[in-house]
């Protein structure tokens, strides 16, 4: 695995005069809400999560949301901003995000994104999709004549509609095969009928981005304790609790975990049937790792850095060094 965090990307003078904003991703489990917190302490900064799923109140526990007394100690943003059956996307993201960022930068505080979402942070970089916002009925017929059809066959009908859009991304690309199809179906024109989105160089800020990361070994033995600790914290009740609400709302009834706990409800709940629930948990939570990595190596803003190679400390100074000082 790569040490990036030794070459940062160019800067241009006009660069060096925006406020900046440290962006901290990393895969699930990774240690990224306990540095944001000692990162906030030191710098006199805010946190905004960057995470698709703390945004609903209630699902606190499947989230690894930060504790109540952690919240209360550093202003947090975008935790608990949706109910559990309200639509929450991409551009709702983007939206708040930057209105949270200019506001704590009016507060002469800075601003720190937390989050391994990988598809939020790349909207807040570059600007949000192109197109008509996402309407869950469309996507859920999608979503089903994807099972039905299978990747490829979506993939093909996508070639068809709009073979400019479907030349720039892989056939096996399964969220950008079905957002294009909804965007034709919702808009009634082509994806690369749409402007593109706007250039990270217009932005009025200056993202100092890094992605956390431990070699795969020793991170999937830490997701497969965490998803075990949430299950001894209560995961289950708490899906429970709002399972009515979790199950009309594609994004959640999605989610990782909650996805595994649904079906374990729907099964006789044997002792086999337990069994299978932690395992598919935790195999989906590997696999969401697994996905991470990948799309944060696409991701040309982001520094690596390998825990195991720093102390907290030093990766605290490390990032804290680059923001006041830029390398």
């Amino acid at each position: 695995m790569r040490n990036s965090y030794l070459v940062a990307p160019e800067k241009t003078p006009l660069q060096q005069k925006k406020p900046r904003v440290i962006v901290i991703s990393g895969p699930t489990a990774a240690g990224k809400s306990s540095l944001s917190l000692k990162l906030g302490h030191a710098i006199g900064g805010e946190i905004i999560s960057a995470d698709s799923m703390q945004v609903y109140r209630g699902l606190d526990i499947g989230t690894a949301k930060p504790s109540l007394e952690e919240r209360a100690s550093i202003p947090h943003h975008l935790i608990d901003v949706s109910e559990i059956d309200e639509t929450f996307n991409v551009a709702s993201f983007y939206q708040r995000a930057h209105q949270a960022i200019q506001e704590i930068i009016e507060r002469e505080r800075v601003p720190i994104l937390v989050g391994g979402s990988g598809f939020y942070l790349h909207a807040l970089l570059y600007g949000p999709p192109m197109g008509p916002p996402s309407i869950p009925k469309v996507r859920e017929q999608l979503e089903r004549q994807l099972e039905e059809l299978g990747t490829e066959g979506l993939y093909e009908r996508l070639q068809i509609l709009d073979p400019e859009y479907a030349s720039t991304i892989s056939e096996y690309d399964r969220h950008k095969i079905i957002r294009g199809l909804e965007i034709i179906a919702l808009a009634e024109k082509r994806v690369s009928d749409f402007p593109k989105s706007k250039n990270l160089a217009e932005h009025n800020l200056d993202f100092r981005c890094w992605f956390l990361y431990y070699p795969r070994e020793h991170l999937y033995a830490r997701i497969e304790e965490r998803c075990e600790e949430m299950i001894n914290k209560g995961f289950l009740d708490e899906v429970k609790c709002f399972e009515e609400k979790i199950r009309v709302n594609p994004s959640t009834a999605r989610a990782i975990g909650y996805r595994q706990a649904l079906h374990y409800f729907s099964s006789t709940q044997t002792e086999e049937e337990w069994q299978f629930f932690i395992t598919q948990f935790k195999k989906a939570s590997r696999n969401y790792a697994k996905r991470q990595f990948t799309w944060f190596r696409k991701e040309p803003l982001f520094r690596w850095l390998n825990i195991e190679e720093f102390e907290i400390e030093q990766l605290q100074e490390l990032i804290l060094q680059d923001f006041e000082q830029g390398f």
